[in-house]
C-alpha cells in the first residue's frame, strides 16, 4: 500500500554514495587527460620567466622555431584577439610583453608533435633581461606604498577612543602563510577547432562560463562559438576558479593558429610555480577588555600579499573583512586592509576565500586574553559570541538571527569532555615531561552567498524521456565535493523517481549558459534550487495531464515512489511521461534561481552580503616535542551544522577533509620564496601536504542533529564546502596551548603559522630566553 500522506523526503537526506564513487576506485572515471585524443593533436608546453622583475630587452625564439617536431610558437604578439587572461581589471597577461612581473610567469608556448619535443624546445629560447627591483614581502610593499587596490577600512564605533579606557589590552602581530591547492588533477585544457571559428574547450575548470568568455577574448570571437565542457576535476579548492583560464586560452591560440586540436598539461612543478596560491596575511592587532575578559574594542591592521594582479584579491580581502568577527560581537571595532602588490604569482581562491586568515587573528585574540586572564578559552569566548538581542548586529550591520553556537559547543564540550581532558592535560604538562600537550575548543561562523550579489544566480535544464529517464543538467561543476549527486537527489525527490533514472550530465556552456563559479561553498544551496525549479515546471505539466486522465483537480494528483497517484487511481511515471508527450506537451524546462534578501554596498561596507551563516566548533588535541618542536594531532573531535543534510555521507566527507586540509596549512604546508622571488617550494619533496599519517587515530567527526535552516535554503540544508576549513584553527590553538604549558601557562607564545617544527621550537627559545620558562 502507498504511502499517500508521507512529508520528510525520501531521496534527499539519504547518505547516498558519491555517483563517481566507483568510477573513481575502479579508474574509470574520465577527466581530461583521459579523453581520447583526437587526430593531429598538438601538444604544448610553456616557458617560464626565471627572474620575478625585469624589462625583457630581447627573445630571440628562432631556435624554438627550428627546435624538432615544433609547429608553433605563440607568444604576446601573435594572440588573434586581447593578450589578457584576468577575470576582473586587465590586468593579467596570457603571455608576459614587454617586462615579466614574478619569476614563474609565461614568457611564451610552443605546440610541437609530442610534450617532450615541446618542453625541449622551450629552452632553446634566448632572452635577455634587464632586472629592476622586485618588491617580494608585505612589509616592503606596505614601507612602498604597493598596492593592487586601495586600502579598505571597515569601522563602527569608536575603537581608538575606548581602547585607551579600558583597563587590559592585548597587542601584537600574527602572520598567517600562504597555501598551495595541490589538486591531484593539475591545469589542464584540450582545445579543439571547429568549422566556422568556434571553438571546443575541455577543461578543468570551476567557472567554464569565464573561462568561455575570456577565450573569446584572445580569439576575438563572440561568446556563442565557444563551448566550454567540464565533466569532473580531480580537486580544485579555489585554484581553477580564475585560473584555470590561461591554460585553455594558450590551447585555444594553438589551435586557432594552427588548425589543429591542442593540450596544455602542466606537469607539477610548472603548476605550482606559474599558478597562485592562498592569500599571506600579516595582522597587527590590539584589543581592549575589561576585568570579565569581554573585547569592547578592537584596531587591526590587516595586509595581504596578492602578488603581481589583482585577480580575486578585491573580494579575497573583502571577505576576510566580513569574517574577522567570527562568532564574537564587538562594539567598537576598526580594521584596515591593505591589498599589497608584489612581484610574485598573482594569488588567487581558496577555500575559505579570506575568511580563515582573518579568523586566525580574532581567534588568536581571543587565547591571548584568556591567557591574561587565566581563564579557559572557552569561557572568553562564550562570554563573547553574538546572540543577545543587543549584542546580535555585525561590523557590516547585517543581523545574526540564526546563532546556534552556544547550544552545539555545550554539546560537543560534553560529547568531547574537552573539560575533563583539558584539566588532565595540565596536570600532566605540569610534570615537566618532554613531551607536552595542549588542547582547543574553537567555533566557525562562516557567511553564505558570493559578496558579489550578481554572482549569486543559477540555472538548469532537465529533459524527460518518453522511457521515463531524466537527463539533467545545471551551471555547476563537480570536483570530487558531491554536487552533482545532490542536486540529482534533489530532482528524483521532486519527481519520486529513484536515482538510477537520473543522467547527471556533463556542465557545458552550450546548455546552460551564464553560469556563476562553482565557489563560495553555495553549489548545491544555488544549482539544487535552479534544479528543482525546472522539474516543478516540468511536473505542472505533468500534473495537468493526470488531473485531466484520472478526472481530479490538479491539487488531488500524488506523485510517489515512481507513481502518481489520484485516490485509487494510479499511473506509472513513465506512462504519464508518454501520455504528456502523446498530448504534445513539452517535458523539457529551463529553472533558475536568485539567493533572496541579500544586497551589499561596498562602498558603504554594509548591507545583508550574506543569505544565512553556517556554524561549527572543534576541539583538537596535540602533543609537542619541545626538543624538536615536532607537534602531532592526537585527538580531534567535531560538530557542525550543515542544516537538514542533503546527503549526510558527502557531507560528512566535506567536513573531515576540509579539516584535515586546514589542518595542513596551519602545521606543515610552508611555501618559501627565495630572496630573488624564486619559489623554491615546488614538489611534494619539499612542500609537505597532510598525509593519512597525519589524521589521528581517534577522530570523531559529526553532523549536528538539531541543524536546520531557518532561511528557505534547498530542503533546509546549509553549504558545506569551506565552513569547514576553518574548524583547523584549534589545531594551531592547541599547538599554542602546549607550547605555553612550559611557561606554566604564564603567558601566551608568539607563533606564526604555519606552526612548523622549526617555528614551534622557536616559539619554546623565545619564552626561555624571556625568563618565562620554568
Amino acid at each position: 500500500m502507498l504511502d499517500h500522506t508521507r512529508s520528510e523526503p525520501v531521496t534527499v537526506r539519504r547518505p547516498l554514495p558519491h555517483d563517481s564513487a566507483e568510477l573513481h576506485v575502479s579508474g574509470e572515471a574520465l577527466y581530461v587527460d583521459d579523453l581520447p585524443e583526437p587526430q593531429n593533436l598538438l601538444h604544448l608546453a610553456v616557458a617560464l620567466s626565471p627572474v620575478a622583475c625585469a624589462d625583457i630587452v630581447s627573445m630571440n625564439l628562432d631556435d624554438v622555431h627550428s627546435s624538432t617536431d615544433v609547429v608553433a610558437v605563440l607568444h604576446s604578439g601573435n594572440v588573434p584577439g586581447t593578450n589578457d587572461c584576468s577575470p576582473t581589471l586587465g590586468d593579467d597577461p596570457v603571455f608576459a610583453d614587454g617586462q615579466v612581473h614574478f619569476a614563474g610567469q609565461v614568457l611564451f608556448a610552443v605546440a610541437a608533435e609530442s610534450l617532450a619535443e615541446a618542453r625541449k624546445a622551450c629552452k632553446r629560447a634566448q632572452i635577455e633581461y634587464r632586472e629592476t627591483p622586485a618588491i617580494l614581502t608585505i612589509e616592503d610593499a606596505m614601507e612602498q606604498q604597493s598596492w593592487i587596490l586601495d586600502p579598505t577600512v571597515l569601522e563602527t564605533g569608536d575603537a581608538e577612543e575606548t581602547l585607551a579606557k579600558l583597563p587590559y589590552k592585548v597587542k601584537g602581530k600574527l602572520r598567517t602563510g600562504g597555501q598551495d591547492h595541490f589538486y591531484l588533477e593539475g591545469q589542464i585544457s584540450m582545445a579543439v577547432p571547429r568549422e566556422a571559428q568556434s571553438m571546443q574547450i575541455y577543461c578543468s575548470t570551476q567557472h567554464p562560463t569565464e573561462v568561455q568568455q575570456l577565450v573569446s577574448k584572445v580569439l576575438d570571437i563572440s561568446f556563442n562559438e565557444v563551448i566550454v565542457e567540464v565533466r569532473r576535476m580531480g580537486g580544485g579548492f579555489g585554484g581553477k576558479e580564475t585560473q584555470a583560464a590561461q591554460w585553455a586560452c594558450i590551447a585555444a591560440i594553438a589551435a586557432r593558429i594552427t588548425g589543429r586540436p591542442a593540450k596544455l598539461r602542466l606537469d607539477r612543478d610548472t603548476d605550482m610555480i606559474a599558478t597562485g596560491k592562498r592569500h599571506e596575511f600579516l595582522f597587527e592587532y590590539e584589543a581592549g577588555f575589561n576585568e570579565f575578559g569581554q573585547i569592547h574594542a578592537l584596531n587591526v591592521t590587516m595586509a595581504s600579499n596578492c602578488g603581481y594582479s589583482a585577480d580575486l584579491s578585491g573580494p579575497i580581502n573583502d571577505r576576510a573583512l566580513l569574517h574577522i568577527d567570527n562568532a564574537y560581537f564587538i562594539k567598537h571595532f576598526k580594521v584596515v586592509s591593505y591589498r599589497c602588490r608584489t612581484n610574485t604569482v598573482s594569488h588567487t581562491a581558496f577555500r575559505g576565500f579570506g575568511a580563515p586568515q582573518a579568523m586566525m587573528c580574532i581567534e588568536r585574540i581571543i587565547d591571548e586574553v584568556a591567557a591574561t586572564l587565566d581563564q579557559d578559552p572557552i569561557v572568553i569566548r562564550r562570554l563573547n559570541f553574538y546572540g543577545k538581542q543587543s549584542e546580535n548586529i555585525t561590523p557590516y550591520k547585517m543581523q545574526v538571527a540564526d546563532f546556534v553556537l552556544y547550544e552545539l559547543i555545550k554539546k560537543l564540550e560534553r560529547t568531547s569532555q574537552y573539560q575533563k581532558r583539558r584539566e588532565q592535560i595540565r596536570a600532566a604538562n605540569h610534570s615537566g615531561q618532554i613531551l607536552c600537550k595542549g588542547i582547543a575548543l574553537t567555533p566557525v561562523k562562516f557567511g553564505i552567498s558570493f559578496t558579489m550579489t550578481a554572482f549569486n544566480q543559477a540555472s538548469a535544464l532537465i529533459h524527460v524521456y518518453t522511457d521515463g529517464s531524466i537527463h539533467l543538467n545545471h551551471g555547476g561543476t563537480e570536483m570530487g565535493q558531491g554536487l552533482l549527486i545532490k542536486v540529482a537527489q534533489v530532482v528524483a525527490e521532486e519527481f519520486q523517481v529513484p536515482l538510477e533514472q537520473i543522467k547527471i550530465a556533463e556542465t557545458n556552456t552550450s546548455r546552460v549558459p551564464n553560469t556563476s563559479a562553482t565557489a563560495a561553498s553555495s553549489g548545491s544551496d544555488m544549482n539544487g534550487k535552479a534544479a528543482q525549479d525546472a522539474a516543478k515546471k516540468i511536473k505542472r505539466s505533468l500534473t495537468t495531464v493526470a488531473s485531466r486522465l484520472f478526472n481530479v483537480k490538479p491539487q488531488e494528483v500524488i506523485f510517489v515512489n515512481g507513481q502518481i497517484v489520484a485516490g485509487k487511481q494510479s499511473i506509472s511515471f513513465q506512462e504519464l511521461v508518454q501520455e504528456t508527450h502523446r498530448s504534445r506537451i513539452p517535458l523539457t524546462a529551463t529553472g533558475h534561481y536568485r539567493t533572496p534578501k541579500i544586497h551589499w554596498d561596498r562602498t558603504k561596507m554594509s548591507g545583508r552580503p550574506f543569505f544565512y551563516f553556517g556554524y561549527g566548533a572543534a576541539v583538537s588535541e596535540v602533543e609537542i616535542d619541545t626538543l624538536t618542536g615536532e607537534s602531532r594531532l592526537v585527538r580531534v573531535d567535531i560538530l557542525h551544522d550543515v542544516g537538514k543534510s542533503l546527503n549526510p555521507a558527502v557531507d560528512l566527507g566535506q567536513v573531515e577533509g576540509g579539516f584535515v586540509q586546514g589542518a595542513g596549512w596551519l602545521t606543515s604546508e610552508e611555501l618559501w620564496w627565495d630572496n630573488t622571488g624564486v619559489l623554491r617550494t615546488h614538489a611534494p619533496s619539499t612542500y609537505k601536504i597532510p598525509t593519512c599519517g597525519d589524521v589521528p587515530a581517534e577522530f570523531f567527526a559529526d553532523l549536528w542533529d538539531q541543524g536546520r535552516n531557518r532561511e528557505n535554503a534547498i530542503y533546509r540544508s546549509k553549504a558545506v564546502g569551506e565552513p569547514p576549513f576553518m574548524l583547523a584553527i584549534s589545531v594551531y590553538s592547541a599547538v599554542c596551548d602546549a607550547i605555553s604549558s612550559v611557561t606554566n601557562y604564564r603567558t601566551w607564545p608568539e607563533l606564526d603559522a604555519p606552526a612548523t617544527p622549526e617555528r614551534v621550537l622557536n616559539a619554546i627559545h623565545a619564552l626561555k630566553d624571556s625568563g618565562y620558562a620554568i
